[in-house]
């Protein structure tokens, strides 16, 4: 299992949400959500900014880039690339 389905699951179960409330929350089929638990199917970019909003984690942990799951902000005075 690759590491975004690995920690998507993660995610959903400390959230104590089923799987059903997630394929809801994206607009799809039980089925489809439970390919991205099991690592069948991906995301597209939509998915994974929704996914990542809904648990409040970034993008990079969510997909694996990164093993901080906060959200990096600017420091003040600096701009966004």
């Amino acid at each position: 299992m690759n590491l975004f389905s690995v920690r998507l699951k993660k995610l959903r179960i400390e959230q104590d949400c089923t799987a059903r409330e997630l394929a809801d929350y994206l607009g799809l089929t039980l089925r489809a959500y439970q390919y991205y638990e099991n690592g069948g199917r991906y995301p597209n970019f939509a998915g994974l900014l929704l996914l990542a909003d809904y648990f409040q984690v970034s993008l990079d942990y969510l997909v694996g880039r990164s093993d901080c799951p906060e959200i990096v902000q600017p420091h003040q005075g600096e701009e966004e690339t």
